[in-house]
């Protein structure tokens, strides 16, 4: 029953710490980029957990599969990562209403989200498995979007931004171009094999809608990091011309 509590208690958490990091951690940052430094910081306290809590939440379910019933862990870790998605989904919508990349992308990942944990109640292991690629590259990213947050007015800044740019795009484009695209051939051959068998469980609408939602969030992920590469290059061939 303590489970009912979970949703609650982790949304009320974010909030706190996105108040927290808006009106007193970056209290002297710009109105421009406070608000994105705050969705970094609840991010950086979703992604290191969510990846630790997933990782144990598959690893200690009995006989687990793509399609086994989701264990009571495995429902928390899904519902920390609800009341992430929800808190960071107000974030966009009040400061960045005309994102409609990001909004999408954070609708679209509550769906998945929700249809596991309350419509199925099976495939979490599945899911958690998404999210831990996912979540395995947060930490970097984060690190490196507030030092580009500050990189005009920090030298500090400008120097953290020029050593993590390397690095995090290649675990980036290895994670999300590599075994993003095999666990999902890996899902979605799982779930045709075993379709006639999931009916009463997972519903070939559902599972079908979490392949969709996914090899499109891989796709654009890879476009980003490939426009990433794109003017890493052309920068580092600039500052060539110019010796």
């Amino acid at each position: 029953m303590e489970e009912i509590f979970n949703l609650p208690v982790f949304f009320t958490l974010f909030i706190l710490i996105y108040i927290i990091s808006y009106f007193i951690i970056f209290k002297s940052w710009t109105p421009q980029t406070r608000p994105e430094a705050s969705s970094c910081i609840i991010s950086l306290f979703h992604s290191t957990p969510a990846v630790i809590l997933s990782v144990n939440a598959v690893t200690s379910a009995v006989n687990p599969t793509f399609s086994s019933p989701n264990t009571a862990m495995q429902n928390t870790v899904l519902d920390y990562s609800i009341s992430y998605f929800l808190t960071d989904l107000m974030h966009y919508l009040i400061f960045y209403p005309n994102d409609v990349l990001f909004i999408g992308h954070h609708v679209a990942t509550l769906f998945v989200f929700v249809t596991c944990r309350y419509v199925t109640s099976h495939g979490a292991c599945a899911i958690l498995g998404l999210l831990f690629l996912a979540e395995v590259t947060s930490a970097c990213q984060n690190a490196w979007t507030l030092a580009g947050l500050r990189k005009d007015d920090s030298v500090v800044a400008r120097k953290v931004l020029g050593i993590l740019s390397l690095p995090f795009y290649g675990f980036y484009s290895v994670v999300r171009g590599l075994f993003g695209p095999y666990y999902v051939y890996k899902m979605t051959s799982f779930y045709v094999h075993e379709k006639d068998s999931m009916m009463m469980t997972i519903p070939m609408w559902v599972w079908v809608s979490w392949i969709v939602v996914v090899v499109t969030a891989i796709g654009v992920s890879n476009l980003w990091v490939f426009n990433l590469w794109v003017e890493f290059f052309k920068k580092r061939s600039e500052k060539q011309k110019l010796r």
